[in-house]
């Protein structure tokens, strides 16, 4: 039998090492092609890497919570073998936590010395996600409108192909996507402790390692400072209510948020700096005159920023689509890494759990972050200087001061309410 070095594959651009979240194997244990096989969470996203080969797994070289380079080599397959083959009882594992198969017997003979390949083409998908696609054809899927988890593959355990998607794409009856929900998860409710433990601990790893690494990173590099405005939203409740009703049949859930990231462009085609970065290696300040937002979204495994393309381009009703469908495949693991990158400037809405405003964290090396919160019935004074019932609502504006000046951030914020005060203006693309 052959035994093959498996490598951490080059799971997407810029991606230079991966930390292993859990195995989905032990050693000993026999295994088929595109079995799940190994959890990886990178800086972008957590995948699913799946088997690459028929046999059995000879080894695991690092344990759950190690971080290790592209193409490093994390485990060995015996290519053909069975489980209760005498070399398949030699597996073993690293010491530190991943579970030992059965121990050699004494007169076992010598493994077969491991024949070093280059990474497989491994399967790689969104975690929890249960389709099995290689990359190409999940781009290819999302570029065809088809959702995966609606077609039928016809590859190894139903893995899904280009030719699959091309039979789906022939049928002229085929209709959309079923529209996904926005709605917000439900509060998870953890079990009670058992009587008399007074503290648990769990493993420091995986998503929220990743998030602690790139808050500690923000803090300690960007000079954060928050700027805060009311916005009276009564013309915006209106608008959007009908806005809602008539787009209701065709599955399209019309929220706030396109209106507000249409407001967010306008403000930034009058303040330029308020959509660039810094570019610490090279010593310059990168103006970016696209607009690609990402929206923080809260799931199971913590927070994720999916990234909506070309804002400045969209109307509000494709903003609305493409912001239910993004949302629901990131909170169901099916968000794809080019999905998660290419962000410009961040929005995250607390709005639908409550709160008044909040300081958000920059979400480096973007130079601002704009949090969303919660319409309130507020007393406000009309023009006539007469008290009225009014919906105000908080945005807070955390920005990056070494980059753009507190004036700058309050001309910008005022273009928003301006926007967002007399919303008539997004429709009719003046402003």
């Amino acid at each position: 039998m052959t035994i093959k070095e498996f490598k951490l594959p080059d799971i997407g651009e810029g991606i230079a090492e991966g930390e292993i979240v859990s195995w989905k194997v032990t050693p000993g244990q026999q295994v088929k092609e595109e079995d799940e096989f190994v959890e990886v969470m990178t800086d972008k996203a957590t995948v699913m890497i799946t088997v690459p080969y028929d046999g059995v797994i000879k080894e695991l070289t690092c344990k759950e919570g190690d971080v290790v380079p592209v193409e490093s080599v994390i485990a060995r397959i015996e290519v053909g073998a069975t489980a209760d083959s005498p070399a398949a009882s030699t597996a073993t594992a690293v010491s530190s936590g991943v579970s030992s198969g059965t121990s050699a017997a004494a007169t076992a003979p010598a493994p077969a010395a491991p024949v070093s390949v280059p990474a497989p083409a491994a399967f790689v998908q969104a975690s929890p996600g249960k389709v099995l696609a290689a990359p190409a054809t999940r781009r290819r899927a999302r570029e065809m409108g088809i959702d995966l988890h609606a077609v039928k593959g016809s590859g190894p355990r139903g893995r899904i192909t280009n030719e699959d998607l091309s039979g789906v794409a022939a049928q002229p009856s085929r209709s959309a996507p079923a529209a996904a929900t926005s709605a917000p998860r439900a509060a998870v409710s953890l079990p009670a402790p058992p009587p008399g433990v007074r503290e648990e601990r769990r493993p420091f790893r995986g998503m929220r390692r990743k998030i602690a690494e790139a808050m500690s990173r923000s803090k300690q590099t960007a000079a954060h400072f928050t700027y805060v405005d009311d916005i009276n939203v009564g013309k915006l409740v209106a608008l959007r209510t009908e806005a809602k009703q008539q787009y209701a049949d065709s599955g399209i859930n019309i929220t706030y948020l396109p209106f507000i990231m249409k407001a967010v462009v306008a403000g930034m085609k009058q303040f330029p700096d308020m959509n660039s970065a810094l570019d610490e290696a090279a010593n310059e300040f990168v103006v970016k005159h696209y607009y690609n937002f990402g929206i923080a979204t809260d799931t199971e495994q913590g927070l994720v920023v999916p990234v909506i393309k070309d804002v400045d381009q969209k109307s509000i009703a494709q903003l609305a689509l493409e912001l239910q469908e993004l949302a629901a495949a990131t909170r169901e693991g099916r968000v794809g890494i080019d999905q998660l990158q290419g962000g410009t400037f961040t929005i995250t809405n607390a709005g639908n759990i409550g709160g008044l405003f909040a300081t958000p964290v920059i979400n480096f090396p973007e130079v601002a972050i704009l949090g969303v919160h919660a319409i309130k019935n507020t007393p406000v004074i009309n023009a006539a200087g007469e008290v009225e019932a009014g919906k105000v609502m908080y945005l807070s504006v955390s920005i990056d001061h070494r980059l753009v000046d507190g004036a700058t951030g309050a001309r910008w914020m005022n273009v928003i309410k301006d926007c967002l005060e007399n919303p008539t203006r997004l429709l009719l693309g003046s402003v």
